[in-house]
């Protein structure tokens, strides 16, 4: 009897995951793992800047789904099967400790990304993969109950030649890749239109922008879309060269994705430079600066733990020069700065890019899979893992957990009964 074939679409993290899992779990099957690219794993070597945040200290299934915008609620359930604490554990089993930081994110100790890579590529080694890179794949059709993947294997004389492979059980793992999404869709699935998450915001303020590499923590950011709910966010920002930045508006760009992408990224962002104080308390801390400092110059002395560049930049929103004393001012600019403090409007024109990240909001729509096995619900034996979903967490090692957790339950339910 022929061993059962089985085929992965994606050399990335939940590609190479999902292979393992599943040659490990059936070691009579044949795995082979097909990548595009010449550089398989590409997205790991780049990401946590080169060190790769694996996963997050969040050992909780409740708690850990409250970190995607998209997803949590079908993940939910296979949290409780493979979850952070289950990471650690396999990469532990394979060679690799990984370390908890103070933010809950959780890296190799190496501090090199390049450790996951090794220990992905040896461990699909040992497990008697066969892989195929730089292996571009064109289309996928429905064979009997299995799949035919059609692929280019290379160019001859005249024009690039195409080759096939059967397979009893497919899984897709090709991530933000159009062509994912496009065999997917041939296959019978309905993809939720893909846009960015996890970017930053542009403000075209060239005041704003002189303040870049200051940074506070924590400030609370509000996103004012039209008659839309105001959504929110507390954490560091990071003023950069073209905007704000840093874990706060990063989150908040994952939570408003689609809202953003509908609106051309074009929106109030109202920011809070002090959320720990009241509005009235910094009424209050103000008034008695003026009092205390009546002849003193507002742009030196401020009353409030705010960097002295970004005090400066605050008063002048509201047209208060460096020569202005706090004597001079009325109770009605008094009025203005502490709103510019608790409540400034800052017009977003644009998005950014997190050049550490690169995740996609939109994919498979996932009341099309079951979350118990990633198998299809309407295609018997096709199985699907990692970004390709429309699944995707804010930043912190969530992404790669999903990644992880989806692959891992494909891989292993691959030669169980289909549809089970």
């Amino acid at each position: 009897m022929l061993p059962l074939q089985i085929v992965v679409i994606g050399g990335g993290a939940a590609g190479f995951f999902g292979a393992i899992a599943c040659a490990e779990a059936n070691p009579q099957a044949q795995v082979t793992l097909i990548e595009a690219s010449r550089k398989p794993l590409a997205k790991v070597l780049i990401s946590g800047g080169g060190r790769c945040n694996v996963t997050h200290a969040c050992f909780s299934p409740e708690e850990l789904v409250q970190n995607y915008p998209r997803g949590g609620k079908a993940l939910r359930g296979a949290f409780t099967r493979f979850q952070p604490l289950d990471t650690v554990a396999w990469f532990a089993a394979h060679g690799v400790n990984l370390k908890t930081e103070a933010d809950g994110r959780m890296f190799p100790i190496t501090d090199r990304s390049e450790t996951i890579v090794e220990c992905l590529i040896k461990a699909a080694f040992n497990a008697g993969l066969k892989l195929s890179i730089g292996t571009p794949v064109i289309s996928v059709k429905r064979q009997n109950e299995g799949f035919e993947v059609i692929f280019k294997s290379g160019e001859t004389k005249y024009c690039d030649s195409e080759a096939l492979l059967q397979a009893d059980r497919l899984i897709l793992a090709t991530g933000s890749s159009l062509i994912g999404y496009k065999i997917a869709r041939e296959l019978g699935h309905h993809i939720e239109t893909p846009v960015p998450s996890l970017f930053t915001f542009n403000i075209a303020d060239p005041k704003l922008r002189a303040l870049a590499g200051i940074g506070v923590n924590p400030v609370s950011l509000s996103l004012s879309i039209a008659d839309k709910k105001p959504l929110q966010q507390t954490g560091p920002l990071l003023i950069t060269h073209w905007g704000v930045s840093g874990p706060a508006v990063l989150k908040l760009s994952a939570w408003g994705a689609r809202i953003l992408h509908e609106n051309r990224y074009q929106c109030k962002l109202y920011i809070n430079w002090l959320p720990n104080l009241p509005q009235e308390e910094v009424r209050q801390r103000l008034l008695a600066v003026k009092q205390e400092w009546g002849k003193k110059a507002i742009a030196l002395h401020r009353g409030v733990d705010l960097p002295h560049r970004l005090w400066q930049y605050l008063i002048s929103r509201i047209s208060i020069t460096t020569e202005d004393r706090w004597a001079e001012i009325s109770n009605k600019t008094l009025n203005q700065l502490v709103q510019e403090i608790s409540q400034g409007e800052y017009l977003i024109s644009g998005k950014g890019v997190f050049k550490e990240e690169f995740v996609t909001c939109g994919g498979v729509n996932i009341k099309e899979v079951n979350f118990k096995t990633m198998e299809s619900k309407l295609v018997p034996g096709l199985y699907f893992a990692g970004e390709i979903l429309d699944i995707d967490g804010i930043t912190g090692g969530f992404n790669f957990q999903s990644a992880w957790t989806t692959a891992y339950l494909a891989g292993q339910s691959m030669t169980q009964t289909s549809n089970s």
